[in-house]
């Protein structure tokens, strides 16, 4: 089942292998980026962070991401929620 991702706020897609590999947990995401249980999406090979409660966090979690090793775009992906309103997008693995 697809992940449903918010227009108006920022959310980070990373495959779910590369979180695991990594060795990331969801609470240490969770107490870091105060984030509510409806901020932290799993479906199959696809994790949903977000969407972010603000811009600014953004940038903090690509920067956590990729100093823990993941690749921007190889492992991980940002969508800035900066979409018409008339548009819906779903994202899962392919």
């Amino acid at each position: 089942m697809p992940i449903s991702v918010t227009r108006d706020r920022p959310t980070v897609l990373i495959r779910r292998e590369a979180f695991e590999r990594v060795g990331l947990e969801r609470h240490l995401i969770d107490s870091r980026f105060n984030l509510t249980d409806q901020e932290f999406a799993v479906e199959g090979g696809l994790i949903a962070i977000g969407p972010l409660p603000s811009d600014d966090l953004l940038s903090d979690l690509v920067i956590e991401l990729e100093t823990i090793g993941l690749r921007y775009f190889d492992d991980f992906f940002e969508l800035s929620g900066n979409w018409p309103e008339w548009l819906g997008i779903f994202a899962a693995t392919a």
